[in-house]
């Protein structure tokens, strides 16, 4: 039996049943990891993973309730904090960091039955759209090794595609899930904010990041959600949530379209897919329409003003004292700061902290940050707007399938502006699930989403289970 050809919960099916132990599913996606070829790993931990699955042998064998996924492995992102097992946000600065204790996703994730094996590649601290700027170096994807696996969790994504994981955490700040899902052609979901506990999430722009999960399909996917959702009293950002049914429904819903998306700078193929998608919608008993959300054309500006000050601001905890790289080359306090800084932040990193520090600077805020803010409750309006007349909203993920590694750095305006689609439920602070819907003419996965009403994933989640059980395309693993 191949068990990373499994999904999620066949794998933990055959655990309860006894087929295969925790073990036996540990050592082979360990192994599966261990020879993974497209850099989709920072590290791999063996030993605190078997000691978890025996643990939890013996909880399956006493009868404790855990939860549908017990004993299945877990990637986790590499901001995501493993305590004893180094977490470095794919960062200089931070690769030879092990914290003392573990995000509350993590902790749940093992109280579930859980097994986290294994950190996975990243953009420098999440800052970019193709896993170029990790220090572990560029991610390949899957599909073409001479494309990128998208960014920022493009490792975790590129595992799954390539059977190296089974389910994954990751981390969206303004897509940083949904695209490299695209691109690979997986399933991932980007929670409402708040939704999840961001505890011992390394920030990149803490008004956006949220912790989410990516699988196979929208299945695994929620199953995951159910079990690192809820309030946690260590960050009080996060709300009481209720788990999410595995239901598969359609009929009935209005799903809206908006017409900006499938407009400017999207491939022909892209746009084709999401209208074939549409069809399919409505072919499952959903009635779709377009409608004009003009706003949208604000979001990628807004975005980035917010992104970078809050991120010029996260950062400037690391500066060679407490914990982090320290330089070697510094006579002065001074010269510590700044050439520690210097040397073990990336360029994109330093890019975004000298954009974030320009526009909060005096004679600047008015102009830029708080327009941004004054822009981000414009665009939360027009979706409220929006959602009273839609259940949820069909959109691209990406303009384009996954472009040629090195492509990104030689036009970051055409990254940069490839967050257009998904930025804007990062800004309103909705759930949003990427799954695939096709593929191009070079055989590469297209991606769409789905956006929903805030603390609303049943809806976006079971559309996504209707459309990969009754109908649509799904990623063949």
């Amino acid at each position: 039996m191949d068990v990373l050809k499994l999904t999620a919960l066949e794998l933990a099916g055959k655990i309860k049943s006894g087929e295969i132990t925790p073990t036996e599913a540990v050592y082979a996606v360990y192994k599966a990891a261990e020879n993974d070829k497209y850099n989709c790993y920072t590290s791999l931990d063996i030993e605190p993973a078997l000691a978890l699955a025996q643990q939890v042998e013996r909880r399956i064998k006493s009868g404790d309730a855990l939860s549908p996924l017990a004993g299945v492995p877990v990637a986790v992102k590499d901001n995501i904090c493993t305590k004893g097992i180094r977490t470095t946000a794919g960062s200089d600065m931070l690769k030879n960091f092990v914290p003392p204790y573990d995000a509350t996703v993590v902790t749940r994730l093992k109280a579930a039955g859980m097994i986290p094996l294994g950190k996975t590649n990243m953009d420098e601290f999440a800052m970019g759209a193709t896993t170029e700027t990790s220090a572990f170096g560029t991610v390949k994807n899957p599909h073409n090794a001479d494309c990128v696996a998208g960014g920022s969790s493009g490792g975790a994504a590129a595992a799954i595609a390539a059977n190296s994981a089974v389910i994954a955490l990751g981390s969206d700040t303004g897509g940083s899930i949904r695209q490299p899902c695209s691109f690979c052609g997986v399933t991932g979901l980007k929670p409402t904010y708040g939704a999840v506990s961001r505890y011992g999430l390394i920030a990149f722009a803490s008004s956006l990041d949220v912790i989410g999960t990516i699988g196979k399909n929208a299945s695994d996917v929620a199953a995951a959600y159910n079990v690192i959702r809820g309030r946690d009293g260590k960050d009080m950002t996060t709300c009481e949530t209720a788990d999410v049914d595995i239901s598969s429904d359609l009929k009935g819903k209005k799903v809206g379209i908006p017409a900006e998306f499938l407009e400017g700078e999207i491939s022909i193929e892209v746009r084709d897919c999401i209208l074939r998608a549409a069809d399919e919608l409505r072919n499952l008993g959903a009635e779709v329409e377009a409608f004009s959300l003009p706003i949208i054309k604000y979001t990628v500006p807004a975005y980035y003003i917010i992104a970078c000050a809050e991120a010029s601001s996260n950062l400037a905890r690391y500066d060679g004292v407490k914990y982090g790289y320290r330089t070697d080359n510094a006579a002065t306090l001074d010269e510590m700061y700044v050439n520690s800084r210097s040397e073990a932040f990336g360029a994109e990193v330093k890019k975004r902290i000298m954009l974030g520090n320009f526009v909060l600077s005096a004679g600047y805020f008015d102009d830029y940050y708080k327009k941004a803010l004054q822009t981000k409750q414009l665009i939360c309006n027009a979706f409220d707007e929006a959602f009273r007349r839609y259940d949820f909203l069909l959109a691209p993920v990406a303009p384009d399938t996954a472009y040629k590694i090195g492509e990104g750095a030689d036009n970051p305006l055409k990254m940069y502006t490839g967050d257009v689609y998904t930025a804007v439920a990062n800004l309103a602070g909705l759930p949003a699930l990427a799954l695939p819907c096709g593929y191009s003419k070079t055989n590469m996965p297209i991606g769409m989403q789905f956006i929903g009403r805030a603390f609303d994933e049943q809806t976006i989640l079971s559309a996504g289970i209707a459309y990969q059980t009754k109908g649509g395309a799904v990623y063949e693993v």
